[in-house]
């Protein structure tokens, strides 16, 4: 499961770090949740890098109500070639979301007590996507949206869920926005738990819990009040 994350880095770094132009200085957020516009990066028709802003939760070309996609914010790497929903963005429609961080549940006798996970470097990182275009036949209007795949935990994440996003390495960007790689063969390796010795986490204030608090103060650890 993935259902909340964090990107505040600036546009010269996700230039960088991705190998795209941004339009415009990203918004910074620390808390986006499902339903959001989320910043991602693509392929082009032409087979370049764009980046997109997509709504956070997949609609299928196919879906006769567009607000089916609020269910539908992550995509299990395990099932995903065979899901109708999504088998045929795998292959012809990944993205990568750009990320600082995401959030996590564990269970405690106290509730659940949220955590902050990023890469030990602190860099901006690359969530595996997928992303659908929407249009309504009646009224023309369009949506472009997008989901996170997950897979099993790392040692690190099966402390707090049975779930991660998949995170792609750098050096895997340009297989993964390959549309003419579809073949599961090619794909499946890039679905692995990214290494937990490259990752850090911390708890943090349940104030995440409310998406409608989104600072930079969420991202403070706890023991730090």
């Amino acid at each position: 499961m993935c259902g909340r994350f964090a990107l505040w880095a600036g546009r010269e770094e996700i230039e960088a770090g991705f190998g795209v132009r941004l339009p415009a200085e990203p918004e910074a957020g620390y808390n986006i949740a499902p339903s959001r516009e989320v910043a991602a990066v693509r392929a082009s028709r032409e087979g370049n890098r764009e980046a997109a802003f997509l709504r956070w939760g997949l609609v299928p070309s196919w879906a006769k109500d567009p607000n089916s996609g609020y269910r539908m914010i992550n995509a299990r790497a395990d099932t995903v070639f065979q899901k109708p929903a999504y088998r045929g963005a795998i292959r012809k429609r990944r993205c990568l979301i750009p990320a600082n961080a995401f959030f996590e549940w564990k269970r405690t006798e106290k509730g659940k007590q949220p955590y902050l996970i990023r890469l030990r470097g602190e860099e901006v990182f690359g969530l595996a996507g997928l992303w659908e275009r929407w249009q309504n036949r009646e009224t023309g209007e369009v949506i472009e949206s997008c989901a996170i795949l997950t897979t099993r935990p790392n040692r690190a994440m099966q402390e707090l869920h049975d779930r991660m996003p998949v995170i792609v390495a750098p050096q895997s960007y340009s297989l993964w926005l390959d549309p003419r790689v579809g073949e599961p063969d090619r794909i499946a390796p890039l679905l692995e738990p990214y290494p937990a010795e490259a990752m850090q986490m911390h708890a943090i204030s349940r104030e995440v819990n409310n998406p409608a608090n989104d600072s930079p103060s969420l991202m403070r650890p706890l023991e730090d009040g």
